[in-house]
């Protein structure tokens, strides 16, 4: 005991005392000089009081003894007491009142048990429909099957975002129709069916159609997860792209990946619709072949019952087939290139539309091919639902300016050179250079038009590639750029000449037999032709 202790101090019986020491392990202590406490504070709370004997041994003093913990001391220690047990009064309280929540609830999960409903008594027999035919319907029974959106409950209400994949209804439940067990537990996503009459909104409110589902009777026919497995919990706006696309089949339930297919869908339609508008036939060739259309190197092989075969990179030749017992043909087919590249116009997998044109030259396709791209453009901008998804998807959309600008191959380079636009290997472009994407797409948005790029030299194109006539090195063939997404559209004029096309096989060290049935085409009957291929994914993104 130190000697300046106060008379009084010393008094106290060694009971009466509660030792700290700073240097004490956190969680240690009993108060006694042997086993102290590790703060003043940690010694109110063991003891349950601030009117306490602290005597307390500094830290960092060598030998030094247990003294009475100061004045200032004991009153931050008593501060930080107080707002301890405030603290823990109010952790005990929100306890209590979570306990007694959960009891409620409980309770009230019970009792919904209990509750029953029905279809009003003689109510007329629904009408089943879609969302989408909503305002053609109002003012009668309906019934409507779909997906929860999006939900809301208050005291006796429940409002629910119901979702069918033809548009979106807000729904309003009332009394006994949120007090089942169904309603008590319902989750985003689950699917139900809701019976009752779609009535106009009210000046000032507002909803999906203008208008709202006023329920009568419901059904809850698949509860989704709630809790940690929730929709929500599963994927988010902010989670991780690897996470997203491993859920890709929640993620496309989503308001943006929806209107993404919806769009595409729509595409599609419109350049059949196109199509059909300039003659050409849809045809449906194979996706496993024999023969390879791009090069080797990019080739998907498999068995096939004991032979080697791909999956096809184009429907090309099969397509020139058809044009002498069809006539000008396209199709939407699957393709498939075994590339690893990670950008934006490589997939391994993509939906590619293609067209074979006969008895045409290539100024004809050209314009063929600026004809579907802006044909298409116009008829799906022209339908306003889709001009409304294209805009939440693109705001400030506009179909591509006409004409395209046309730009040979040779013009290109010097363009690129003559604004320092260099290539991979950063040095200035050179004539017989296969233009790489970022340089190609730097050149289209600094002219910011659509460009057909045309006149590619032989050796950075396909074998069947017609040559430019007076100059063969080049090939009469095509790109089409457009600003902000790149190249979507390639295509060339054919070979037409049998001897041709055997040169070109040799040229590139093609074996020629199992090519029989496409070099028949330039024996019976050829005719000046050519065509494309266009990704509908790239113009997706356009």
């Amino acid at each position: 005991m130190s000697d300046h202790l106060s008379e009084e101090t010393a008094k106290l019986s060694v009971s009466e005392r509660v030792y700290v020491d700073e240097a004490a392990p956190a969680d240690a202590g009993d108060g006694t000089e042997q086993n102290p406490y590790p703060s003043a504070l940690a010694a109110m709370l063991a003891r349950n009081s601030d009117s306490l004997s602290i005597f307390i041994k500094k830290t960092g003093e060598e030998g030094a003894a247990f003294e009475p913990l100061s004045a200032s001391g004991v009153k931050k220690a008593k501060k930080l007491y107080d707002g301890a047990v405030k603290k823990a009064k109010r952790a005990a309280e929100q306890a209590e009142l979570e306990r007694e929540r959960a009891e409620a609830d409980k309770r009230r999960l019970d009792e919904s048990r209990k509750v029953v409903i029905s279809p009003p008594e003689g109510a007329a027999e629904p009408k089943r429909i879609k969302i989408a035919q909503g305002e053609a319907n109002r003012n009668i029974r309906v019934q409507i099957c779909g997906w929860v959106h999006r939900l809301r409950s208050q005291k006796d209400l429940m409002f629910i975002v119901l979702r069918d994949g033809t548009g979106y209804i807000q729904a309003v439940l009332q009394g006994p129709l949120t007090q089942t067990y169904d309603a008590l537990t319902l989750t985003l996503e689950s699917a139900v069916i809701l019976y009752g009459e779609i009535r106009a909104l009210p000046e000032g409110k507002t909803a999906p159609g203008n208008h709202e589902l006023v329920v009568d009777y419901w059904e809850c026919v698949g509860k989704a997860p709630g809790g940690d497995e929730a929709i929500t919990n599963r994927i988010s706006e902010s989670s991780d792209p690897s996470i997203l696309a491993d859920n890709r089949h929640l993620v496309i339930r989503g308001e943006t990946a929806s209107a993404v297919l919806k769009v595409r869908a729509a595409l599609l339609q419109a350049f059949r619709d196109e199509y059909a508008s300039l003659g050409l036939l849809e045809v449906t060739p194979p996706c496993m072949v024999q023969t390879q259309v791009e090069g080797g190197s990019t080739l998907f092989a498999f068995d096939y019952y004991g032979e080697q075969a791909y999956l096809t990179q184009s429907s090309q030749l099969y397509l020139e087939t058809c044009l002498p017992a069809l006539g000008d043909v396209f199709c939407v087919q699957e393709s498939f290139r075994a590339e690893r590249s990670h950008t934006r116009r490589h997939l391994s997998e993509y939906t590619h539309l293609e067209a074979e044109l006969g008895f045409i030259d290539f100024d004809m396709l050209l314009s063929h091919i600026e004809q579907i791209i802006a044909g298409t453009v116009d008829r799906i901008l022209a339908d306003e639902k889709t001009n409304a998804l294209i805009q939440q998807l693109n705001p400030g959309f506009t179909a591509p300016s006409r004409p395209f600008m046309r730009m040979n191959y040779k013009d290109a380079i010097k363009f690129l050179n003559e604004n320092d636009i260099l290539n991979e290997e950063g040095k200035p472009h050179e004539v017989g250079d296969d233009i790489a994407e970022a340089a190609e797409r730097k050149m289209t948005d600094m002219l910011n038009v659509p460009i057909l790029l045309y006149g590619f030299p032989r050796e950075i194109k396909a074998f069947y590639m017609k040559r430019v006539p007076g100059d063969e090195g080049f090939t009469e063939s095509v790109d089409v750029l457009m600003p902000g997404v790149g190249e979507i559209v390639g295509g060339s004029m054919r070979m037409t000449d049998y001897q041709e096309l055997m040169e070109a096989y040799k040229h590139e060290g093609i074996d020629s037999a199992p090519y029989y049935w496409y070099t028949d085409l330039r024996r019976y009957g050829s005719c000046e032709h050519g065509g494309y291929g266009l990704g509908i994914e790239p113009l997706d993104c356009a």
